[in-house]
């Protein structure tokens, strides 16, 4: 029987209660993190969410930085082709401040029609709408298809507010060894663990890019009452879209309807059942804390075994306040690249250098592997907003590449 446990858990428990939701889902493909999580949104790149990252920024601890990656996979020699926002897509960050599982604020993204001229595409128009309802208007950076150097990001600050936005083509900073892992887990479930299906040493990620899109704000636009903010992210279209032959371009109408959605990573890769992914995309986090997918997450969990204790602690997280990435607004985040410091780790938000697969191994393995997946991490992120690594692009003649894993 389902029984919802609503204590609160310390960040070792919540960090624990992550690991079987990876070990005990369904014996199909794994992505991890979002990336293709169900079938509507697998075969719509512009609406695919990968990654939500949730810290504070490392040089001041005043400010919250909210990253979103979608559509991911872009091989360098596609930049100028994927490297691109959907101008009929809503990009929105819900955020939540008052403890439960309805979302407070939100902020919304759209972009402009991708145009051309002369001198060849054109930088996409973005207009931010902020949780206070103001609007301002900032430009993407333009992705280069050709060069053997990035362009530089292009960061808008809005002087009313002091929100900065970026919006571009990145390096997917995402780390994880799909092949290594998925077999890894095929040994375990087959009763014959094998750690050295781990020993790859690959990332799936490595060699592709993906767009992002980043927001730098003032902690005191967001905050409630409290100190703890809950952040979800979701890609949505209008109910009808209609393609003008005439002007080439794309009317929508109707209300807003979710295409994906995403907060703590792995949830609906790894807890809901496939049958159920495209409409728990369309759903919405208070839809998850009235119990809308509680019986098929616990219908597989006790069909492999986990306690209920193991259930009622993911409960805590998947279903209860909600599928939403939680931070802790007065906990220090500190060191390069976005933040390293142990203390600020995931599940406390989520930044850039926080290896979640690793975490878990080495907890599934009850501390027997401490070497994770052994994907290496190798993106250069910045000490500066957006912290996000640029993108990599074509490489010169006679350049022997082996940075696209597989």
């Amino acid at each position: 029987m389902f029984r919802l446990n609503t204590r609160k858990f310390a960040l070792v428990l919540l960090t624990v209660a992550l690991v079987p939701a990876l070990l005990l889902a369904p014996a199909t493909r794994t992505n991890a993190a979002d990336h293709g999580d169900a079938p509507t949104a697998a075969m719509d790149r512009a609406s695919d969410l990968a990654d939500l990252y949730l810290f504070l920024d490392p040089n001041n601890n005043t400010r919250v930085i909210m990253i979103m990656t979608i559509g991911g996979f872009i091989a360098p020699g596609e930049n100028g082709n994927f490297g691109i926002f959907d101008p009929a897509m809503r990009y929105r960050f819900e955020i939540e401040n008052t403890g439960d599982a309805r979302p407070d604020r939100f902020m919304d993204v759209r972009f402009s029609r991708r145009i051309a001229n002369a001198s060849g595409p054109q930088p996409q128009m973005a207009t931010v709408t902020l949780p206070n309802g103001r609007t301002f208007t900032a430009s993407a950076t333009n992705p280069s298809a050709t060069a053997s150097t990035p362009p530089p990001p292009v960061i808008t600050t809005d002087a009313t507010s002091d929100v900065q936005f970026f919006a571009g083509l990145t390096d997917d900073p995402f780390v994880f060894d799909i092949p290594g892992f998925n077999r890894f887990l095929g040994s375990v479930r087959a009763g014959n663990i094998d750690p050295s299906l781990l020993q790859r040493g690959r990332d799936s990620f490595e060699g592709y890019n993906i767009t992002s899109i980043a927001l730098s704000l003032p902690v005191a636009l967001v905050r409630g009452a409290g100190n703890e903010i809950g952040v979800s992210i979701a890609t949505q279209r209008r109910q009808h879209e209609i393609f003008n032959e005439r002007t080439n371009q794309i009317s929508s109408f109707g209300r807003w309807v979710n295409i994906d959605r995403t907060g703590v990573p792995a949830v609906n890769v790894a807890l809901v059942p496939f049958n159920q992914k495209d409409e728990y995309n369309a759903a919405s986090t208070l839809d998850d804390a009235a119990f809308r997918f509680a019986s098929g997450i616990v219908g597989i969990l006790q069909g492999l075994g986990t306690t209920s204790d193991n259930i009622n602690i993911l409960a805590g997280i998947a279903v209860t306040r909600g599928d939403m990435l939680r931070l802790n607004l007065s906990l220090a985040n500190t060191g390069p690249g976005g933040g390293n410091n142990a203390a600020a780790a995931f599940p406390n938000g989520r930044r850039l250098r926080d290896d979640v697969i690793d975490t878990i191994i080495t907890v599934v393995t009850n501390g027997a592997i401490t070497s994770g997946d052994n994907a290496p991490s190798v993106d250069p992120f910045t000490n500066t907003f957006p912290f996000i690594a640029p993108p990599i692009q074509p490489f010169p003649p006679g350049t022997t590449d082996d940075r696209t894993r597989n």
